[in-house]
């Protein structure tokens, strides 16, 4: 049983990737870990698809009956950019928590087979891997760009920080998902996202009260520039313009933000921060997750497991399984 913190130091990193380039993107990781870790960090995380690319405004020009040979080929792009486990890149990511000595969580674009899977990725000050949590739903069309994952991602690790776990995005409008979490007694809920509508802030502040535990949204700030000159959605020729009808310029932002942390009771430990790149530092006293379970406990005195059950099957999302004779 790890010796817990009485209080534990967590950064939200509002930042984006180098898009489309999985080097340059990782130098990013080390250099932003780096400055929280100096800062005191226990924990680092970094939003959804930050390695390396969240793909604002593209589908692969793929609609219902049609694919186009160009949007294949930026597929193609978009798997050479993203992270195999195991891989020399992984390698670097165990490396940067390591060297640093925190826990790192990081979404990823995880290529596995032919598939790309929106996964969050956490490792421990050892650079240990301790979850790897596969979306289970990607979202509209993001359907078509990553596959599902399964419920063998759905973890809560028990740390010296305390039990960390967490959903990326609307998985969090998933009752059965975090109620998941609940159950494994979750304490720091991370919440990787690329949601920056006001009301996604009111999501956050009831998954925080309705767990009675610490959450933490992070969301990219990325602008134009953050995408290659070349990516179709944002070059003259293509059809997609911004909604009052304008080109996209270099400094037109894609994202603003909004990554902040709430306390156990649904109250802000530091505000959302919006339309600038941050590392968003909080202190999390741990004892306000008792305190705020006075009088209400998702998984205690609330739960009524005479009246309701989950169940939850943790099988991979593998379909074919070889023995050995």
């Amino acid at each position: 049983m790890p010796q817990l913190s009485s209080s534990v130091v967590v950064a939200a990193i509002q930042a984006a990737p180098v898009s489309f380039d999985l080097p340059k993107s990782l130098g990013k990781v080390a250099e932003f870990t780096s400055q929280a870790a100096a800062a005191g960090a226990d924990l680092v995380v970094f939003p959804e698809g930050f390695l390396s690319a969240y793909p604002w405004r593209y589908a692969f020009d793929a609609t219902i009956g049609t694919r186009e040979p160009r949007g294949r080929k930026w597929y193609a792009r978009y798997y050479d950019s993203a992270v195999a486990i195991p891989s020399p890149e992984l390698s670097r990511l165990c490396e940067i928590a390591r060297d640093n000595n925190v826990h790192l969580q990081v979404g990823i674009i995880e290529k596995d087979g032919g598939t790309l899977y929106c996964t969050a990725l956490l490792l421990g000050r050892d650079g240990a891997v301790l979850s790897r949590h596969r979306k289970l739903i990607p979202t509209a069309a993001e359907r078509l760009v990553w596959g599902r994952g399964a419920g063998d991602g759905l973890d809560v690790v028990n740390l010296d920080i305390g039990k960390v776990g967490g959903l990326i995005c609307w998985e969090n409008y998933m009752p059965a998902a975090r109620l998941a979490l609940y159950q494994q007694g979750i304490e720091i809920y991370i919440a990787p996202n690329a949601d920056d509508l006001p009301s996604w802030i009111a999501t956050m502040q009831h998954t925080a009260k309705e767990g009675r535990c610490f959450v933490i949204s992070v969301n990219q700030f990325c602008k134009v520039s953050d995408f290659p000159s070349d990516y179709p959605p944002f070059t003259p020729e293509h059809h997609d313009r911004k909604p009052d009808g304008s080109r996209w310029e270099a400094e037109d932002v894609l994202s603003h933000g909004g990554s902040c942390v709430v306390g156990p009771l649904g109250t802000f430990i530091s505000e959302p921060v919006w339309d600038k790149e941050e590392i968003i530092l909080a202190t999390l006293k741990m004892s306000d997750i008792i305190e705020a379970r006075l009088d209400f406990d998702p998984v205690g005195s609330y739960s009524r497991p005479d009246i309701f059950t989950l169940t939850v099957s943790k099988k991979p999302g593998v379909n074919v399984a070889f023995e050995e004779v």
